[in-house]
């Protein structure tokens, strides 16, 4: 297996991988979205709410605001054995008291855990005008994508297979309509050297505009078996990083599982 790293940030990860198949790469996708767990609000107690929204909308609001996760300190709450609420093994409370006229955000958000707060501090909750007051008290837990979608770490988790694009030179009148109709600027169309050139290979979305708009039939656009081009953007709960790397491991888990199932 081959990786290669092509594109990093704090949310954002591209890279290539060679030597596995489909099923694999697949996966890694699928687990990657929906059993990697994060932390997310699970109840609210709406204390006080003046606010021109319903409960239950701020409530739906809440669950879906991004919160940074340690997941090694924290248990799922459906594998606690926890009798009483606001078990610290598997919940984390966060408060919310403010006074308008005032925008209220995510960043007023008060939790007991500090490693349990809002990566975006600038998500809007609610509007609150002269006189009116919200008091709540949110409890999060720990979750799986598979329960609800505020528990996926990930908004986008893809991939595709590495393009090959084939550029027969014999046939090839170079008319460079390949390199104008391209959406993505793949080609290159050099008149001096009356040439088309591939400059962006990684960027094809395979498409085959090109294909299409080629004349004389000279290119041939197909993704390569066994390479593929992977990207991962996370909403702030955990790294890309750290989600590839539990997406491995839980696969490893579930591999293990079955190879000690049939012994």
């Amino acid at each position: 297996m081959e990786i290669d790293i092509k594109k990093k940030d704090e949310n954002f990860l591209l890279f290539t991988i060679e030597g596995v198949d489909d099923a694999f790469i697949n996966a890694i996708r699928r687990i990657s979205t929906v059993e990697v767990p994060t932390m997310a609000i699970e109840t609210v107690e709406i204390l006080k709410n003046d606010a021109k929204i319903f409960d239950e909308a701020l409530a739906h609001r809440l669950g879906l605001v991004p919160l940074t996760t340690d997941v090694d300190s924290m248990v799922l709450a459906s594998e606690c054995d926890c009798e009483e609420d606001n078990c610290p093994r598997c919940s984390v409370s966060l408060l919310l008291k403010e006074k308008g006229p005032k925008t209220v955000y995510s960043g007023d958000l008060k939790s007991q855990d500090p490693e349990v707060v809002p990566y975006n501090d600038t998500i809007p909750l609610l509007k609150l005008k002269e006189g009116e007051e919200v008091e709540l008290i949110a409890i999060a837990q720990l979750g799986l994508g598979l329960e609800h979608a505020k528990w996926e770490p990930t908004t986008a988790c893809v991939y595709k297979y590495y393009p090959k694009i084939t550029i027969d030179t014999e046939t090839c009148e170079a008319c460079g309509l390949c390199a104008s109709e391209c959406p993505r600027g793949v080609y290159e169309f050099d008149e001096k050297k009356n040439l088309v050139k591939v400059i962006d290979l990684e960027n094809c979305s395979m498409c085959k505009t090109c294909v299409r708009g080629c004349t004389s039939d000279s290119i041939t656009v197909e993704g390569q078996e066994g390479k593929y081009i992977f990207r991962i953007e996370t909403d702030g709960s955990l790294s890309p990083e750290e989600v590839l790397k539990r997406a491995c491991d839980i696969l490893s888990d579930k591999s293990n599982e079955v190879i000690e199932f049939c012994k």
